[in-house]
């Protein structure tokens, strides 16, 4: 199963955002890190669900060494803990 990464910053009043470089406009959030990992597979679902409503599918995850050799997404993955958040395909979003 693909695996994306996802980049977790700390926002206000100690809550917790995650973000997908590979899929603009998906985010997760939290009031705590493992709140926001939680709800990350639910964010990826519902960002696959709105793809395919609109005949597109999800991108394939690029891996580290590609995000880092990105110059839009380097620096926050230097400055922000990263994480690998796995995409569990079903039949719906094959």
């Amino acid at each position: 199963m693909p695996h994306y990464v996802a980049i977790i910053e700390d926002g206000p009043d100690d809550a917790v955002s995650l973000w997908f470089p590979d899929l603009p406009g998906c985010i997760s959030g939290g009031d705590d890190v493992d709140e926001a990992l939680e709800n990350a597979p639910e964010a990826l679902a519902f960002y696959a669900q709105e793809l395919m409503a609109d005949g597109r599918q999800l991108p394939p995850p690029r891996t580290r060494a590609e995000l880092e050799a990105d110059p839009d997404v380097a620096k926050d993955l230097r400055n922000h803990t990263v994480v690998l958040i796995e995409w569990p395909r079903t039949e719906a979003a094959e």
